[in-house]
């Protein structure tokens, strides 16, 4: 039914929710809530950049054990099932904390950008008309959690609105979502006696670890079975950060340690753990004591010190929790039951109380960042005493940059970093940094240069006296608290050590765009918006393509762009002919309307043009508006004069059909019926009259063959010719020199369409004029003077000016 890329099951939903009932009542007493989410379904489209993509917004609850999308896709046709449309894949791709950032066309990404990862989901059709797949993922992380689905790439079709029901691909995400409730809290220095019944498999905990903590133990001792002690302790202690434990967790197995101590070095600030005590299949009752220590890094000896005149990274700093606590201070003995005051060990009933162990090797002070919000998605972060930062040779400089959940992972977080090569009087000092989401991951001594550790992965930078600027774009970052770490370190013989008198200076800059670049020149950061939540994307044009408009690999050259824009230009200038025949034939009103149609037809595809070579006499709006009323009322002004109205009714006509496409235009500009409607109307008012003539004289009209030969039939011919083009042959790709064949054919037809001057009535004898005010009044000179017998008397006519 689908086809997973990295993670996912093929089980359909009912199969599973019976798996997740059992997995649950392992993990206790079965105590647990279902919650059910939905979004309303929206028509996909074939991808062209991120800005194509149908993106959804979910939120998983804390303590959430599994949670399973249910993906329906469906197909309509004309309000209807589209059982003819054809099959197309659907990929969905998830991410949880920002939204993904894909490249299905395999693109290149702007230099210095981080790519995080996704999951993806392919669905294919199983049914006529719809199909169903479903993604589940064990112990999600909880937040927001992002879907975006689209269509493959498509041919790049131009089609024409209204010709033919469009087949749609609807596509509805919904979320299950099936969470434990109660689970048991520790407290880190606390041991509590606990126990797992026969009839359960394990037993999950969690503790919250705050700030400036650099290690967590979770520790388990007096393990035995029945009341009765044993060496081997038969389970195993799994942990992890922010989500119940799974099967790649950091796990210990407990029969071979006694006592059973499990670690995590660096853990993620402000977070819950959560710890699971799974048992093996045994028939008997395992007891045992838990308790959790943490590693207090706040009260160095570092921390402790005075401030350096040289050093302005002191000034302000954070340590510890809020009001400037440390942790120690925060999880002493009376702040919590079961303990006395001045100990480092108590003990009531089953609980017992161990101090946090101090860390003077871990920590440095952190530096805050002034957050100045310009507009959406345009946020800079300013540096105290900055932006020039000075780094101690002893220690690093640690900078916090607050993301603000759900506001700012729409855009690009933007980090560079210079240094100032003339303040280190010659010496080879490389500043490494390492940035990374939750907890500041510190480059030790004499150590790998990673920015990773068990648990986490950051990103690395590094300027030297070589290379001294360096640029780091994220799109889509995870919310929450960034940390930037920056060690100073000088290159010997034997690798880099300590800088001895010598503080480095870096020009730091911390930003967040809506786009990288703002998309460059071949590009347009586009604002896009589903349901509440914000997020930028770029949409390429002339053939550039990536996620900043940075691959040129299909790109157009700039010799391409020149011709493409004179092409459709110049071949405006077929109007030409036809506008000298309308003058030429008497007929002013119609010349006037070819003129305003090839004046604002050259300007429109001047200025529409994807690349460089643009020119725009007003705004875009009002030259597409101007090109589509000239082409619509070039048709109508045209037929209309083939019906020989009276000179009173044609103009009456021209007036309607200008304010009726003018209100069509401003409803739907792209609609089939805008060419059409008034094309047929007008086709119909000239078989009307054609009719009518016809009749009076009782032989054809036009009554001449060689009208019919050489003008209607060629005429007729180069106009469907043109309509064809324009509506079943035109693409993106041959968009240039197709539309530029239909200005051309258009104007052309025009030529041969538009009928010949009026001959004057061979019965009446055209009169000299005189020269005046431009009328003549024609008086009957007879009846003047009351002569009314015709019979007697003949009358001729006075025309006078």
């Amino acid at each position: 039914m689908w086809r997973p890329e990295r993670r996912g099951s093929g089980r359909g939903p009912p199969r599973l929710l019976l798996l997740v009932c059992v997995a649950l009542c392992a993990l206790g007493d079965c105590l647990f809530v279902t919650e059910y989410f939905t979004r309303t379904p929206r028509k996909l489209s074939a991808f062209k950049s991120f800005a194509s993509v149908e993106l959804f917004h979910f939120n998983v609850p804390d303590d959430t054990m599994i949670a399973v999308w249910n993906l329906i896709t469906f197909k309509e046709q004309g309000g209807t099932f589209g059982d003819s449309c054809p099959n197309r894949n659907v990929t969905v791709y998830f991410r949880s904390g920002a939204p993904p950032v894909i490249n299905p066309l395999r693109t290149r990404f702007p230099g210095d950008t981080a790519v995080p990862g996704s999951f993806a989901v392919t669905l294919t059709w199983t049914l006529p008309n719809r199909t169903t797949g479903a993604f589940n993922v064990t112990s999600p992380l909880p937040g927001d959690w992002f879907l975006a689905a689209h269509l493959p790439k498509d041919e790049g079709k131009i089609s024409v609105k209204g010709l033919s029901e469009e087949c749609q691909y609807l596509f509805q995400p919904q979320l299950i979502v099936q969470r434990l409730v109660g689970v048991s809290v520790l407290y880190p220095g606390y041991f509590i006696d606990q126990m797992i019944p026969a009839r359960n498999r394990s037993a999950l905990y969690k503790v919250f670890v705050p700030n400036y903590v650099s290690k967590v133990k979770v520790q388990l001792l007096d393990c035995s079975t029945r009341n009765k002690s044993s060496d081997a302790c038969a389970v195993v202690l799994k942990i992890r950060a922010r989500a119940p434990p799974v099967h790649n967790s950091s796990a210990l197995d407990c029969r071979e340690w006694n006592p059973c101590e499990l670690e995590s070095a660096v853990p993620a600030w402000e977070q819950w753990y959560y710890v699971l005590v799974e048992r093996y299949l045994t028939n008997s009752d395992v007891y045992f004591r838990i308790g959790v220590q943490v590693t207090d890094c706040s009260k160095s000896n570092q921390s402790k010190e005075p401030a350096q005149p040289s050093s302005s990274m002191n000034m302000p700093q954070s340590f510890g929790a809020a009001l400037g606590f440390s942790l120690a201070d925060t999880l002493s003995a009376p702040a919590l039951p079961g303990s006395f005051h001045n100990s480092s060990r108590a003990s009531e009933d089953n609980a017992v109380y161990i101090a946090p162990a101090v860390d003077t090797n871990k920590c440095w002070p952190i530096r805050p960042t002034l957050r100045n919000e310009l507009d959406t998605f345009s946020v800079h972060f300013y540096v105290f005493f900055g932006p020039n930062i000075s780094i101690p040779p002893d220690r690093a400089a640690v900078f916090a940059i607050n993301l603000m959940p759900v506001l700012d992972s729409g855009g690009v977080l933007n980090m560079e970093l210079k240094l100032n090569v003339s303040a280190l009087r010659g010496a080879n000092v490389t500043v490494f940094g390492c940035l990374n989401h939750g907890v500041p991951l510190f480059i030790p001594e004499n150590a790998t240069l990673r920015c990773e550790s068990e648990s986490m992965a950051g990103f690395f930078l590094s300027v030297n006296t070589s290379t001294n600027i360096t640029k780091l774009r994220i799109p889509y970052p995870q919310t929450g608290t960034w940390y930037l770490s920056l060690r100073s370190l000088c290159a010997t013989t034997h690798g880099f050590e300590v800088c001895t008198n010598i503080t480095t200076e870096i020009y730091m800059r911390a930003y967040l765009t809506p786009c990288i670049n703002d998309c460059g020149m071949y590009g347009q950061c586009k604002l896009l918006r589903t349901n509440n939540y914000l997020y930028a994307a770029c949409e390429c044009k002339a053939g550039w393509e990536g996620w900043g408009c940075t691959d040129n690999s299909a790109a157009y050259s700039y010799s391409f762009q020149l011709l493409s824009t004179l092409l459709l230009c110049l071949s405006n200038l077929m109007f030409v002919p036809p506008v000298a025949i309308a003058v030429r034939s008497h007929y002013l009103l119609e010349a006037s309307v070819y003129i305003f149609t090839m004046f604002f037809s050259t300007f429109y595809h001047a200025c529409d043009q994807p690349g460089i070579v643009v020119f725009c006499i007003m705004e875009y709006d009002v030259l597409q508006f101007c090109d589509f009323l000239g082409s619509l009322m070039s048709v109508w002004v045209t037929v209309i004069a083939m019906a020989r109205l009276k000179s009173i009714i044609k103009q009456v006509l021209y007036l309607l059909g200008a304010m009726s496409l003018s209100m069509a235009l401003q409803l739907d500009r792209h609609g089939l019926w805008n060419l059409l409607g008034p094309s047929l109307f007008a086709l119909g008012i000239m078989a009307v009259a054609w009719t009518v003539r016809t009749i009076r004289r009782r032989r054809c009209y036009p009554p001449t063959w060689k009208r019919w030969a050489f003008f209607l039939f060629p005429g007729t011919m180069i106009a469907t010719s043109a309509v064809a083009l324009y509506a079943f042959v035109e693409t993106e790709e041959n968009y240039f020199y197709i539309h530029s064949i239909w200005h051309m054919l258009i104007a052309g037809s025009v030529g041969f369409l538009l009928p010949p001057r009026a001959k004057p009535d061979s019965k009446v004898t055209p009169l000299k004029r005189r020269r005046g005010c431009g009328y003549q009044l024609c008086v009957n000179e007879h009846e003047e003077l009351g002569l009314v017998d015709p019979a007697i008397i003949s009358i001729n006519s006075i025309c006078t000016s």
